[in-house]
């Protein structure tokens, strides 16, 4: 009997556990080939003047997509497989423009060829550009293998389409009605797995020449750094995205706290940290939902508790909310098709980014993300309030930037919270404008974070 070959093509999914497209390929064959397909050289920090479709990195961003890789690799060779991280440059096989929907096709097509494959599996994801470059290989192969099956499951967010009480198309314009009726009618299905099969994998197939000479990313070397562990730092990777869950929950108990403390700015423990390996696919919404439910069971359930549920909810609706509205999240009117009355400031902008608007809270924010990477939830509110209020911006821009920037980057989450703040998105009062100066006396009253960056 001829062995079945599967390829798994890692995407915005960098971890093994809670990964149903991974479980449903294993069930299915006999061997086992995984790539991750990285672009060589860091986005140019001027093209978020340029609000292409294309997601753009820094080099906070991609250090830690970096880690996650080479974590992901070390954890798959302990069940004897390997990662392949195939540089996007194959002058030899690409003669398309990399553009969000084409990229990767030729790649995978020649994988596909010389191995002999029969399925090819990824994480479904809800963003744009990640739909259409999935449609993109599956209508490009299937002219050339038509036998070819595709698998592509979602297990990044809590639910599924067929989950909700109302069709798909018909979701609510507003988060409050979404939360209610999914937390009355909706339970979270988690992907079972029994204890040996995190402990199995199918074997590596034979790699003939043809494959062998694609152009590798060898991480170790272009890393440049040791996988550490432990809290306090963004560390990529499914083995610190679980420590962080289980420090978080279980060793510090901050969870018990966390709608006390969840507006903090700065420091570690005040917020669970958990967004960055979220959207990378470290971990999924169902890994933590899970392991929250156990805490609540056998240590303490409480309105904290609820919150970080609460804020998953709300990671849930943007990310739905992008399934149906798809590329209007990007437009300047938004999903509300309504224009806001805004100018455009090159000077003003720039401003802005280097933290020298002259309203401190924001000049703080803006600094700590430059130095860091991550923006507390209080502070991108803030800064994103005065962007396009006080500073009268195209909020495409800011949501740029945040993209260039953040650690966290989710494309659903950024844009559906940049609409909010302008006015344009899934928002029922329409104008969301802080006072600065009332919440820089409630939030850092004795402006401890605004001396640390603003020193």
């Amino acid at each position: 009997m001829t062995e079945k070959i599967g390829l798994y093509w890692f995407r915005k999914d960098l971890r093994l556990q809670q990964n149903e497209s991974l479980a449903c390929l294993k069930k299915k064959c006999d061997r086992i080939v995984f790539i991750y397909l990285r672009k060589d050289n860091d986005d140019p920090f001027s093209s978020i003047y340029d609000l292409s479709d294309a997601e753009i990195s820094g080099p906070k961003k991609r250090r830690f997509v970096d880690e996650a890789l080479l974590d992901l690799q070390r954890n798959l060779r302990k069940v004897k497989q390997e990662l392949f991280v195939l540089s996007s440059e194959q002058p030899s096989l690409n003669t398309m423009p990399h553009s969000s929907d084409t990229y990767g096709v030729d790649i995978i097509s020649h994988i596909v060829k010389v191995l002999n494959i029969d399925y090819i599996a990824s994480e479904w994801h809800c963003g744009v550009n990640e739909i259409n470059q999935w449609q993109s290989v599956c209508q490009n192969l299937a002219k050339s293998h038509p036998e070819l099956e595709y698998i592509s499951k979602n297990s990044g967010l809590l639910y599924e389409q067929s989950d909700f009480p109302f069709s798909i198309e018909n979701l609510p314009q507003n988060f409050s009605p979404f939360r209610k009726k999914v937390e009355k009618y909706c339970s979270v299905k988690y992907v079972e797995q029994q204890p040996d099969e995190q402990q199995s994998m199918p074997a590596l197939p034979a790699l003939p020449d043809d494959f062998t000479r694609l152009t590798f990313y060898r991480l170790e070397e272009q890393a440049g750094f040791e996988h550490e562990q432990g809290s306090g730092k963004l560390i990529g990777g499914e083995t610190a995205a679980l420590s962080q869950l289980h420090y978080y929950l279980w060793e510090s108990d901050c969870i018990s706290r966390y709608k006390e403390t969840r507006n903090g700015l700065d420091g570690w423990d005040f917020s669970s940290k958990l967004s960055a390996w979220l959207a990378h696919g470290c971990t999924s919404a169902r890994t933590i939902d899970k392991e929250l439910k156990r805490y609540e069971s056998q240590r303490t359930k409480n309105e904290s508790t609820y919150w970080l549920f609460f804020e998953l909810l709300w990671r849930e609706y943007f990310h739905w909310n992008m399934f149906v509205h798809k590329s209007r999240l990007f437009y300047f009117g938004g999903v509300q098709d309504k224009r806001p009355s805004t100018t455009f400031s090159e000077a003003t902008i720039t401003s802005w980014i280097q933290g020298e608007t002259g309203y401190k809270i924001v000049d703080a924010c803006m600094k700590q993300l430059k130095e860091t990477g991550f923006m507390s939830n209080r502070g991108r509110q803030l800064v994103a309030s005065c962007f396009v209020h006080e500073l009268n911006q195209d909020w495409r821009y800011g949501a740029a930037y945040f993209e260039y920037q953040l650690i966290d980057f989710d494309v659903a989450s950024n844009f559906g919270n940049w609409q909010y703040l302008a006015g344009v998105g899934a928002d029922p009062r329409g104008h969301r404008q802080f006072n600065l100066e009332k919440q820089t006396q409630t939030y850092d009253p004795n402006m401890h974070f605004i001396d640390k960056y603003l020193r």
